[in-house]
C-alpha cells in the first residue's frame, strides 16, 4: 500500500505521521510525506516528540510533492492531508483522500514548554487517527 501525508511546510504535522505510519504499519508499505510549500528542513521539536517515544525521524527531509517518484504517485492508495487553518495541498490521483484537521504546532510565539506540549499533542492527535486508519484499513 502507498500511503502519503501532506501539509504545507512538510516540517512538522506530516513528519510526525510518516515517521508514526512507518513505525505503526511497518516496512510492507510506503509511506512517505511532503507540503505545497516546503520549508527546508523538518522541525526539531517534530524529531523530539517522536524521539521521545522511540521513532528516529533526524534523517527526514523536508520535500516538495514535486520530489516524490512518479511511480509512488501513480500507485498511490491513500493521500491524507493534515491541515487545519491553512489551504490543504491537493493531489490530482485516483487515491482516496482523507483530511485529519491538524493545527500547526510549530507557532513561533510560543515558549519550549508550550511548543514541546503543542508537538506532543499533534503525535497524540495522529496516532489515535492512525490507530482508526489501521482498524478501518486492516492494516
Amino acid at each position: 500500500m502507498n500511503i502519503l501525508f501532506l501539509c504545507v511546510g512538510n516540517s512538522a504535522r506530516s513528519q510526525i505521521a510518516e515517521g508514526l505510519a512507518v513505525d505503526m504499519f511497518g516496512h510492507n508499505h510506503t509511506i512517505k510525506s511532503a507540503g505545497s510549500a516546503p520549508v527546508g528542513e523538518v522541525h526539531p521539536s517534530a524529531v523530539k516528540t517522536l524521539k521521545d517515544i522511540g521513532i528516529d525521524i533526524s534523517s527526514n527531509k523536508s520535500k516538495s510533492i514535486n520530489d516524490l517518484d512518479k511511480d509512488f504517485l501513480d500507485n498511490l492508495d491513500f493521500a491524507i492531508t493534515l491541515c487545519a487553518e491553512e489551504i490543504c495541498p491537493v493531489l490530482p490521483t485516483d487515491a482516496i483522500s482523507l483530511h485529519w484537521i491538524n493545527e500547526d504546532p510549530a507557532m513561533n510565539n510560543l515558549n519550549d514548554v508550550q511548543l514541546n506540549m503543542a508537538f506532543q499533542k499533534t503525535r497524540e492527535n495522529i496516532y489515535n487517527l492512525m490507530k482508526k486508519f489501521m482498524i478501518e484499513n486492516n492494516l
